[in-house]
């Protein structure tokens, strides 16, 4: 087998359309996707100010958002 053949047969380590990570990301995705169904009614927030109302699945990842900042923001510091 020539240099160019295996080349082309995919030995560039793509490892195909179905990679653990790929699987793992495109799982992710669905269970999102599923999160964000499953919590679209609309729910009022209050937090220092005037209430909004806005879909639970906005409001949970905001939150997880913020959280997720915060963790980051200790973990720099930390190292610091």
């Amino acid at each position: 087998m020539s240099p160019k053949t295996s080349e082309s047969e995919g030995g560039n380590g793509s490892g195909g359309p179905a990679t653990p990570g790929r699987i793992s990301i495109a799982a992710l995705a669905l269970l999102t996707l599923i999160f964000v169904f499953e919590n679209r009614r609309s729910t009022k927030i209050r937090l220092l100010g005037p209430e909004v109302t806005m879909p639970l699945w906005m409001a949970l990842l905001g939150t997880g958002a913020i959280g997720g900042l915060c963790g980051a923001y200790a973990v720099r510091k930390r190292r610091s």
